[in-house]
């Protein structure tokens, strides 16, 4: 789920996460440097947990009949970021 600052939630097909964002799908473009929250689950130790994090859009493309957009996260919670290192091993 996105919410840009000032929009709607809009949900969205997460594709990708590293330590410093996350790459998503969604049906419409939005403003490269847009800021917002973005929310996703990640199964950390067989157990669904659900991160939210600051972030602000790093590119948006057409991908075939959807956008591909990539968030860079905005000071990260500590706690979030020890799940996606943990998800990422």
């Amino acid at each position: 789920m996105v919410v840009l600052d000032g929009a709607a939630p809009t949900p969205v097909r997460t594709l990708d996460i590293s330590q410093s964002g996350l790459s998503v799908t969604m049906g419409h473009m939005v403003q490269a440097g847009a800021a917002g929250n973005v929310s996703f689950e990640m199964f950390i130790d067989g157990k669904p947990q659900i991160i939210t994090c600051r972030a602000k859009v790093a590119y948006c493309i057409f991908s075939g009949d959807e956008v591909k957009v990539g968030f860079q996260f905005i000071n990260p919670e500590g706690a979030a970021m020890a799940a996606i290192t943990k998800f990422m091993r």
